[in-house]
């Protein structure tokens, strides 16, 4: 008797793929799973996977991303639990200690304050300056240095994680297909922050349920508006891919045709009881947590801005010869005069050098004074930035 065989055939809803007309690389359904796990050790961490998976169009993709992790230097931490570093506030946080990436050395010091859901990758004028040491979670921030001359450009990789490989999905609660979201904040010493100015752009979509509501706009936006949390695919959702442009990260670079960032607050992306953000939040500055035009589909985004030089007051003009600093040689506390012309309202922070133009002291608060006891003595650069202008005054701490 002959045996019966069973022939189980997935059937694709080839519609959807005939109806998309964009100019990237559509996938379906789980990919391979290549290294199972790139971080471990760390308590309450999530398994953070890299496979890879093959379109339509036979394209052969890395997922979620092509990452640095395993090959580049840590950024520094602000806050990781994994590595034991939980400063309560920024006053915690010993700046002195934090290595300076030179990319130009005879450049300006800057320091940033970055934290992103999930990984990213920062780099200016096409230097890889470091990655973020937590691929996934628990949630962290980061902190770095880097001395460069103005112009000067930030470009970030960003990578919104997945557990469920190819179709950007993740366990929460009872449901393993949930789709996660992002969200990018950094701000720098000079005044730079994330926000509506700069460029991003989207190389990964996932999960996708129908194909057709994934459009490619004028504009060059890659509209994936179309978004829930909750989609029914499951394991067999689309994905869309593009490729990266060989020089995205580069200062020739030609992003001007890239939609701007969008921005979102900080509860829709999730962050208002994770330390890593709230123990900062003067840090922050006015900084926005931006992403591409979709924080929940789109899983691969890079986002870019152009820093020119801010404006400096010289010494001859009125306005720098109005701030005046007292008592000045300065034994613990000084205070600032702001004269007529510059308001402590419009006071955004102020910054200690030292002579060699290592970055000392900062805050952005000023009531009463400052307290600089903590600083040995010696000739220091203090800057006082305001909202359009930076006031240099040299001082001498005895």
């Amino acid at each position: 008797m002959k045996k019966a065989i069973f022939v189980l055939t997935l059937i694709l809803p080839l519609c959807s793929f005939s109806q998309y007309i964009g100019s990237g690389s559509v996938s379906q359904g789980l990919g391979t799973t290549v290294n199972a796990n790139i971080f471990s050790g760390c308590s309450g961490s999530r398994v953070s996977g890299i496979g890879t998976i093959t379109s339509l169009d036979s394209k052969i993709w890395t997922i979620p991303a092509v990452t640095q992790f395993s090959t580049s230097t840590f950024l520094p931490d602000l806050y990781n639990q994994c590595s034991g570093v939980t400063p309560s506030n920024i006053s915690a946080v010993n700046l002195a200690t934090i290595p300076t990436v030179v990319i130009d050395p005879s450049g300006t010091t800057i320091t940033g304050y970055i934290f992103g859901d999930n990984y990213y990758e920062l780099y200016i004028n096409g230097v890889l300056v470091g990655v973020d040491p937590v691929p996934y979670t628990p949630f962290n921030s980061s902190i770095v240095k880097f001395k460069v001359s103005y112009p000067y450009t930030i470009a970030v990789k960003l990578v919104d994680w997945e557990e469920n490989l190819g179709v950007g999905t993740e366990l929460n609660g009872s449901n393993p297909y949930h789709a996660g979201d992002g969200g990018f904040i950094a701000s720098f010493s000079d005044g730079t922050i994330t926000d509506a100015n700069w460029k991003a752009q989207t190389y990964y979509i996932s999960p996708i349920e129908d194909l057709t509501k994934v459009i490619e706009l004028p504009d060059s936006t890659r509209s994936s508006l179309a978004a829930t949390t909750t989609p029914s695919c499951n394991g067999t959702c689309f994905a869309i891919h593009y490729s990266l442009p060989s020089l995205w990260k580069t200062v020739g670079f030609n992003d001007s045709h890239w939609p701007n960032a969008t921005i979102y607050s900080p509860a829709t992306v999730g962050v208002s009881s994770i330390l890593a953000y709230t123990n900062f939040i003067s840090s922050w500055s006015s900084a926005q947590f931006i992403w591409s035009s979709n924080l929940i589909l789109d899983n691969e985004v890079v986002v870019r801005h152009t820093v020119v030089a801010p404006t400096s007051i010289s010494d001859n003009d009125s306005k720098n010869k109005e701030i005046q600093i007292f008592p000045n040689p300065i034994e613990n506390k000084f205070e600032i005069n702001f004269g007529a012309n510059l308001a402590i309202k419009d006071l955004e922070k102020i910054e200690i050098y030292n002579a060699i133009g290592d970055l000392k002291y900062e805050t952005k608060l000023y009531v009463d004074g400052v307290n600089i006891s903590d600083l040995s003595k010696g000739f220091y650069t203090m800057k006082i930035y305001f909202e359009n202008y930076i006031v240099s005054k040299k001082i001498i701490i005895k």
